[in-house]
């Protein structure tokens, strides 16, 4: 899997979370999450799928800092 057959959608929470992220899917199923909780200064990746290859996860991971601003809100 290449993330360039995904679909990657920025997606925002304020109820439960505060923070930011992206939400990557194949074929309209959910793989992974990367949120910026800024609340809570943390970074998290959240896997909807038993495996993924290391070489797809690094690729998440940049399209994540690619169109996140890496700072936390205050």
């Amino acid at each position: 899997m290449d993330i360039s057959d995904c679909k990657v959608v920025i997606a925002s929470d304020v109820s439960a979370r505060d923070g930011i992220g992206i939400e990557v899917y194949y074929n309209n199923i959910p793989i992974l999450e990367i949120f910026r909780d800024d609340s809570l200064k943390t970074r998290k990746i959240t896997t909807y799928v038993s495996e993924t290859s290391l070489e797809f996860m690094e690729q998440c991971i940049e399209a994540f800092k690619y169109k996140i601003e890496w700072e936390f809100n205050d």
